[in-house]
Formats: structure tokens, C-alpha cells, sequence
């Protein structure tokens, strides 16, 4: 009977590690922030950034404006956050578990960005 047990929790492990789906979420680093150009000549009461992010072997360039017009986001350059990539977004998770999507400007692969430094 404990044979019988034991084997049948070995199962149920094996199973529910393979029903467990993958959340895409990666581990991304902060690696150089700028103030954005505006197009226009219109000054905008919020400040925006260029945020380039780098995710495995890619660097993402995203437009973030800070959501409580904070602008700490000048001095996280080197920090890591978890971050999902889509199509023209990438999403992210503040420290109150808000999820906030953030636009692709443009993207480049990481060893070229090495080189060029």
C-alpha cells in the first residue's frame, strides 16, 4: 500500500509539471534610458523616456511615460525586471502587481549593440 502511494505521487508530480503552461515571461536589464523627443513642438506636462531593454539577445527600444509622473526611471539604468514581449509592446509588472504595456520604438539584436560600443 505505501508502494502504491508513493507511486501514484511520483505521477501526479510528473503530470503537474507538465500541465504547468509557460507564462513568457522574461527577465529583461535596463540598459540606457533618455529623455524621449517630442515630434512636435508642443511641450508635454509629462516627461517621457527612451528605454532600451535588453531581453536574451535582443535590445528593445520602448516609449515609457512614467504612470504617476515619477520620473525615477533615469536612475535604474543596470536594474532587472520581468517583462513579457508581444508584437509592438512589451509588458510590465510595477510593485503594486499593476501591469502596464509600453510601445516598441524599435529593436536590434544584442551582439550588434555590443560591437558598436
Amino acid at each position: 500500500m505505501l508502494r502504491l502511494l508513493g507511486v501514484v505521487c511520483i505521477c501526479v508530480a510528473a503530470f503537474s509539471a507538465f500541465g504547468q503552461s509557460d507564462s513568457g515571461y522574461q527577465v529583461a536589464t535596463i540598459v540606457d534610458v533618455k529623455t524621449h523627443q517630442a515630434i512636435s513642438e508642443k511641450a508635454s506636462d509629462k516627461a517621457s523616456y527612451d528605454v532600451s531593454v535588453k531581453v536574451g539577445g535582443t535590445i528593445y527600444v520602448v516609449w515609457y511615460t512614467p504612470p504617476y509622473g515619477i520620473d525615477t526611471v533615469e536612475h535604474k539604468t543596470g536594474r532587472n525586471l520581468l517583462v513579457h514581449v508581444g508584437k509592438n509592446a512589451i509588458t510590465y509588472t510595477d510593485l503594486l502587481g499593476q501591469s502596464f504595456d509600453v510601445p516598441i520604438i524599435s529593436q536590434k539584436p544584442a551582439t550588434l549593440a555590443d560591437e558598436s560600443k
